[in-house]
C-alpha cells in the first residue's frame, strides 16, 4: 500500500485541482487520503485512455462510417448510437449487485476495459478478413454490442472506485481534465487522418483506429490495476430480479435522485443531437468530405472544454448541466435558421463543422455536470447502486425516445433537431431546480 505520497504526484495534483492541501479529504475515509493524489493521477491517466479509445471507436462516427463501408442498410447504421448506449447501461443494475461482492472493485474496472479491448479488436480483424459484407455487418454489430457491455462494467466499477478514492470537490476536475487532454490527442489523430485521403476507400486504415482503440483500453486497464483501493463494504451484493427491483425501489424513494433521472432523461435530446447532426452533414455535403471535419470538430471542442466544465461542476454541477441544455437549444434554433438560405457547399461545410463543434461542448458539458452530480448526491453506502439505476433506467429509455422521436420526425432530420431542442430547453430548466450537490 502507498501510503507516502510522492512529493511530485503532490505537485501536479494540487496543480491541477488548485488545491494546496492533499489531505484535505471531506467523504472518504482517512486511510485513503495519503493515497489520494497517486491515485488521482492514475484515474486520470486510466480515464485519458478510456476517454481516447471511446473516441477513436465512437459510436456517433467511427462505427456508422465502418457499417457504411460494409454496404449496410440506414436502419442498421442508425442502430449504432441507441446499442452503444443501450449495451453499456441496461444491464448495470444486475451487474452492480455482483460488483457488491467485491471489497476492491478495481479488478472488476480492469477486466472490463480488457474485455472492451478485446471487442474492438475482434471488429478491426473482421474489416481485414474480406469475409462476406452481410456476415461483416453482423459481426462489427456483435462487437459493438460486446463493447458496449464491457463498457457497462467498467461505468459501474469506475464510479465507485472514484468515490471511494477522490474527495468531493475534486472529481469533476479530474473527468474534465482527462476529457481535455483525450480531446486534444483526438484531435492529433484527426489531423493525422486527413494525411491518408479518403477515409471512406481503407478498410486497412479503419482498422488501424479501431485497433488503436483497443490498446488505449489495454493500457487504461494496466494503470486501473495500479490504484490504491482500500476495502469496502459488500452488503447488498446479491443477485437476481428481486434485488434488482428493491435496488429501484430504495433509490427513486430519494427524491433527489429521482429528480436528477428525470433529469438526465430529457438530457438524452443533447446525446441524440450529434447523430443527427452526422446525418444531416451527410445529406448536405457528403460522407467523405465532412467525416474528417467532424471527427476535429469533436476532438477540439473536449480538448478545449473538458477541464472548464470540470472546474464549474465542482462549483455548481446543476447549473452546468442546465447551461448546457440551454446552448445545446440555442444552438439547434440558430443552426436551422442559418440553414433557411441554403448557403453552398462551401458554407455548409463551414456551418455544420462550427455546429458540431459547439454540440461537442455542450455534450461534454452535460458528461461532466451529471457523472460529478450523480457522484455527489450519493455517499459510499449506495453510489454504486445509483450509478447503476440510473444507467439502467436511461437505457431503456434511450431506445424508447430515440425510436418514438425519429418516429414522430417522419424521417426529417430538421424536424427531428427541432425536438430535441424543445426537449433539451425542458432538461435546462429541470436541471437549474436541482439540489446544489456542492454545498
Amino acid at each position: 500500500m502507498h501510503d507516502e505520497p510522492n512529493n511530485q504526484l503532490v505537485q501536479i495534483y494540487e496543480f491541477i485541482t488548485g488545491e494546496e492541501d492533499a489531505r484535505a479529504c471531506d467523504d472518504i475515509p482517512e486511510e485513503s487520503c495519503n493515497s489520494q493524489p497517486r491515485n488521482f493521477i492514475l484515474i486520470l491517466l486510466g480515464n485519458l485512455f478510456t476517454k481516447l479509445g471511446d473516441e477513436l471507436a465512437s459510436a456517433k462516427l467511427v462505427f456508422p462510417w465502418v457499417l457504411g463501408l460494409l454496404g449496410a442498410p440506414l436502419f442498421l447504421i442508425s442502430l449504432c448510437v441507441p446499442m452503444r448506449e443501450s449495451g453499456v447501461l441496461i444491464p448495470q443494475l444486475l451487474v452492480a449487485a455482483k460488483i457488491r461482492l467485491l471489497s476492491r472493485r478495481k479488478w472488476i474496472w480492469a477486466a472490463g476495459s480488457f474485455l472492451t479491448a478485446l471487442s474492438l479488436f475482434a471488429c478491426a480483424a473482421t474489416l481485414l478478413l474480406g469475409i462476406d459484407r452481410t456476415v461483416a455487418q453482423a459481426s462489427v454489430m456483435a462487437g459493438l454490442l460486446a463493447f458496449s457491455l464491457a463498457r457497462g462494467i467498467c461505468s459501474v466499477a469506475a464510479k465507485d472506485v472514484t468515490g471511494k478514492t477522490i474527495a468531493k470537490g475534486r472529481r469533476g476536475t479530474l473527468t474534465g481534465t482527462a476529457t481535455s487532454i483525450s480531446g486534444a490527442l483526438t484531435l492529433l489523430v484527426a489531423l493525422g487522418l486527413g494525411q491518408f485521403g479518403d477515409l471512406k476507400s481503407s478498410e486497412t486504415l479503419l482498422a488501424i483506429l479501431l485497433s488503436a482503440a483497443g490498446v488505449c483500453w489495454l493500457i487504461s486497464a494496466a494503470v486501473q490495476l495500479q490504484i490504491s483501493e482500500q476495502a469496502g463494504a459488500t452488503t447488498g451484493g446479491k443477485n437476481g430480479a428481486l434485488i434488482a427491483m428493491q435496488t429501484l425501489s430504495r433509490a427513486f424513494s430519494d427524491r433527489e435522485f429521482t429528480a436528477f433521472v428525470c433529469t438526465r432523461t430529457l438530457l438524452l435530446s443533447v446525446s441524440l443531437t450529434l447523430p443527427a447532426l452526422v446525418a444531416l452533414a451527410q445529406q448536405q455535403i457528403g460522407q467523405s468530405s465532412s467525416l474528417g471535419y467532424l471527427m476535429l470538430a469533436s476532438g477540439a471542442a473536449n480538448a478545449m472544454s473538458g477541464y472548464f466544465w470540470g472546474r464549474l461542476s465542482d462549483w455548481a454541477s446543476h447549473r452546468i448541466m442546465a447551461l448546457a441544455a440551454t446552448m445545446n437549444a440555442t444552438l439547434i434554433a440558430l443552426g436551422l435558421f442559418l440553414m433557411t438560405y441554403r448557403p453552398a457547399a462551401s458554407s455548409m461545410l463551414g456551418l455544420m463543422t462550427a455546429w458540431f463543434f459547439m454540440a461537442s461542448v455542450a455534450l461534454a458539458g452535460v458528461r461532466v455536470g451529471r457523472k460529478t452530480h450523480l457522484m455527489d448526491i450519493s455517499h459510499a453506502e449506495n453510489r454504486a447502486s445509483n450509478v447503476a439505476v440510473s444507467n439502467t433506467v436511461i437505457g431503456v429509455l434511450i431506445l424508447i425516445l430515440g425510436s418514438a422521436f425519429s418516429g414522430l420526425a417522419g424521417g426529417n432530420v430538421s424536424t427531428l433537431l427541432g425536438l430535441y431542442a424543445l426537449l433539451s430547453a425542458g432538461a435546462a430548466t429541470m436541471a437549474y431546480r436541482l439540489k446544489h450537490a456542492q454545498k
